[in-house]
């Protein structure tokens, strides 16, 4: 079975200037103040995430293992006049494809739970390498306390329109027996009553506790500036929340 991730206009499907705003505002409330100019995304995709960043002035680089995905990445930053350097890497061994040293290194886009759990811890060690003294790490990902305790098995998504054609997206999560969650993704392409296309896929992720990546940073020398949800601006108690972001300050 394919993967999303080899098809990037599937991928950005209702990613729209509405979410682009949100993504730009959680940014500029997050790093507000921080002093970070220079910024490595080790898993930048197609730039959802990301970009909003050099539309704030800041100096972004970033890298991905899927070519599909950079390759879009770059045309939206063409598109939108944005300065971006983009290079292909595992985050897994980031530095060995960059020897710079960044204001803030991140993964964004719920990338990291894409390995096991010792490769995660892996790849926030190569990170660390690139990061300059008294920088930063950021990642963001999926709540996986909460879905590990809820258990959920469907996820769906509302209805997004594409001129006359309604893009219908959900999700069924198998629990696999080693621990990892299968995400299997389907979109549903519907013209005038009738299903014109049906795209389906299969991922695979490891589930990652908070108080994993949390305590990993602060064994690394890191202090937790910021854990909260993602994007900031949602109100509701971490614990309840999708999606959270933490953001770690390595000390001097």
């Amino acid at each position: 079975m394919s993967s999303l991730y080899d098809k990037a206009d599937i991928y950005d499907l209702g990613f729209d200037e509405r979410k682009w705003q949100i993504v730009k505002e959680h940014w500029e409330r997050l790093l507000g103040g921080a002093g970070i100019d220079t910024v490595l995304d080790c898993s930048i995709g197609t730039g959802n995430l990301t970009l909003q960043l050099a539309e704030l002035g800041k100096k972004v680089t970033g890298s991905d293992l899927n070519p599909v995905m950079l390759d879009k990445c770059a045309q939206k930053a063409q598109d939108k006049k944005l300065s971006v350097e983009l290079f292909t890497s595992d985050f897994r061994r980031i530095s060995e494809n960059t020897h710079k040293k960044y204001d803030c290194v991140m993964s964004t886009g719920n990338s990291l739970p894409y390995v096991p759990n010792d490769e995660v811890l892996q790849a926030l060690h190569q990170m660390d390498l690139l990061v300059r003294e008294g920088g930063y790490i950021y990642v963001d990902t999926r709540n996986w306390d909460k879905i590990i305790r809820e258990h959920q098995r469907f996820y769906f998504y509302p209805p997004y329109y594409d001129k006359d054609v309604r893009i219908d997206s959900f999700q069924v999560w198998d629990y696999n027996g080693d621990g990892s969650i299968t995400f299997n993704i389907v979109y549903s392409f519907e013209k005038e009553t009738k299903i014109i296309r049906r795209e389906i896929f299969e991922e695979t992720y490891y589930p990652i506790k908070r108080e994993v990546l949390s305590g990993t940073l602060e064994g690394m020398g890191y202090e937790i500036k910021k854990m909260a949800n993602f994007p900031l601006q949602c109100s509701l108690p971490i614990d309840d929340f999708e999606w959270y972001c933490i953001l770690a300050q390595k000390r001097m």
